[in-house]
């Protein structure tokens, strides 16, 4: 489905789907991906999450933290911060008012 999406559509909205799955729970960049995978977005390629990461840490959305792996090397998890859970309460509600939105265009434009 990702690679039907516009990348940069996607690109905008993509923080938004991670602060929701890190909420959930944290997970290292591989398992984030796998993530993601479940929701459809299979096509997202891992050079894209790993930056974006980054960035976020940057940002102070989330906090990554060196933990042991059950199996093979220690791996980087990634956090939601306080700062994160309200940005992903914004993206929410940005996002609901923006679908609203949208669907009523389409609606419209499917009435003609």
């Amino acid at each position: 489905m990702a690679q039907d999406i516009s990348s940069q559509i996607l690109k905008g909205i993509l923080q938004g789907i991670v602060l929701i799955v890190l909420d959930k729970q944290p997970e290292y960049g591989y398992g984030l991906s796998t993530a993601l995978n479940k929701y459809g977005l299979d096509a997202i390629p891992k050079g894209t999450i790993y930056p974006l990461l980054a960035t976020m840490e940057k940002r102070n959305l989330i906090h990554g933290k060196m933990q042991a792996s059950p199996a093979g090397p220690d791996r980087k998890y990634y956090f939601i911060t306080d700062t994160g859970k309200k940005a992903k309460t914004n993206f929410i509600s940005e996002w609901t008012q923006l679908q609203q939105i949208v669907e009523k265009v389409i609606s419209e434009e499917q009435e003609k």
